[in-house]
């Protein structure tokens, strides 16, 4: 039965799969699709815990549905967000010691040059306070911070995003 209604609200959202627009915040997906022109925190978390427990953001990437876009371009300031967001804990660990493999990995991502690892680990070393600048951080805001200082560095500025 469950199959069977999830099938039917699949096949009721394929022609509204144009129409709806992902949210900034949630995503795509048919909790962003139930909970469309609600605001506030409490329905934007409804939406978010839809999507990604449902898993029906794959499905409506893979066939551009459920206000999905599956063609778009992942930005390099997008991917390393995505990055950071799910490395955090190690990410702030390897930062403030200036080595290891999660900082190692965001020195790919960025597209860091292996001339320059060195001095990006150190930068993100000396200034581990000003990148995980609170307690309550978001990977938005690491990503931020980190960049800023990049650009603010002479020998790694060419590396800003």
């Amino acid at each position: 039965m469950k199959k069977i209604l999830a099938a039917a609200v699949m096949a009721a959202t394929l022609p509204l799969s144009h129409v709806a627009m992902a949210d900034s915040d949630i995503g795509c997906g048919l909790g962003t699709m139930i909970f469309d022109g609600k605001s506030g925190k409490a329905f934007k978390i409804l939406g978010a815990t839809t999507n990604g427990t449902s898993g029906n953001q794959t499905f409506g990437i893979t066939f551009g549905t459920l206000g999905c876009d599956g063609t778009s371009t992942i930005t390099s300031a997008e991917k390393l967000s995505l990055f950071i967001d799910g490395n955090m804990d190690n990410l702030a660990r390897d930062m403030s010691r200036g080595e290891g493999e999660t900082l190692a990995n965001l020195s790919e991502v960025w597209g860091i040059e292996d001339q320059d690892k060195a001095a990006f680990n150190e930068l993100a070393q000396a200034n581990f306070k000003t990148i995980f600048s609170s307690e309550n951080v978001n990977s938005q805001d690491v990503f931020a911070n980190l960049n800023t200082l990049v650009s603010a560095d002479e020998a790694l500025s060419v590396y800003t995003i």
